[in-house]
C-alpha cells in the first residue's frame, strides 16, 4: 500500500515509463526472477534462456514498466506462434499472445502495471495486431477478474501447458478485439 504523500507519489509517477525493453533489460530481469525464486530455479533458467532467445529471433516482443531506472513490472507479447504453447487461435493471423505479466511486489495495486497494459495494447494495434489473447489457470479468480476488467472476455479455449519441470497446468484462454 502506498504510504506517501499526493505530491510524491504524483512524482514518482512521472518518473515511471513504459517502453519495449532491451536484451541489457531482458537479461537484469530475469536474473532477478531467478535469484527471487530460490525453491524452483530451474525452470526460471530455462524460462530466461527461452524468453531471450525467442526476443533474439523476433518472435516476442518484452514491455517493461521502469520507475526511476528500476523494472518493476513486465509483460510479453508473442505475435509468432512458434512461442507459444496451444497456439492455434492464440497467436498469428493479427492475433498476439500476452503472457508474462509481473509486477514487483511493493508495487502492486498502484495502477504501474494498467499503465503497462495500455501502452503495450496500443503499440500492438499500432503495429496492426487485431485481437490480442491470452491465459490465466480456471481458478485463478483475481486474475480471471483483473483480465476482465481490460476487456479480455472472448472465451477462446481451453488447453494444458507444461512447464520445463513436468508440471503441467489447466488454461482458460481469452481474447479481445485490439
Amino acid at each position: 500500500m502506498w504510504t506517501g504523500s499526493k505530491d510524491k507519489k504524483m512524482s514518482v509517477k512521472k518518473n515511471y515509463i513504459c517502453k519495449i525493453a532491451s536484451l541489457e533489460e531482458m537479461n537484469i530481469k530475469w536474473d532477478y526472477e531467478i535469484e527471487r525464486h530460490t525453491e524452483d530455479k530451474s525452470n526460471w533458467i530455462i524460462w530466461k534462456k527461452q524468453s531471450t532467445e525467442n526476443f533474439r529471433k523476433g518472435l516476442t516482443i518484452p514491455y517493461y514498466g521502469i520507475l526511476e531506472g528500476t523494472i518493476i513490472c513486465e509483460a510479453t507479447a508473442a505475435p509468432s506462434p512458434e512461442a507459444v504453447q496451444n497456439a492455434d487461435g492464440l497467436s498469428g493471423n493479427g492475433a498476439v499472445y500476452l503472457s508474462a505479466f509481473r509486477t514487483v511486489k511493493e508495487y502492486r495495486g498502484m495502477g504501474f502495471f494498467s499503465r503497462l497494459m495500455r501502452f503495450m495494447l496500443d503499440d500492438l494495434r499500432k503495429k496492426g495486431y487485431l485481437k490480442a489473447t491470452l491465459g490465466v489457470e480456471p481458478a485463478d479468480e483475481n486474475n480471471k477478474s483483473i483480465y476482465t476488467h481490460y476487456g479480455f472476455t472472448e472465451y477462446i479455449k481451453s488447453a494444458k501447458e507444461a512447464y520445463p519441470d513436468g508440471t503441467v497446468i489447466d488454461v482458460d484462454y481469452y481474447g479481445k478485439v485490439l
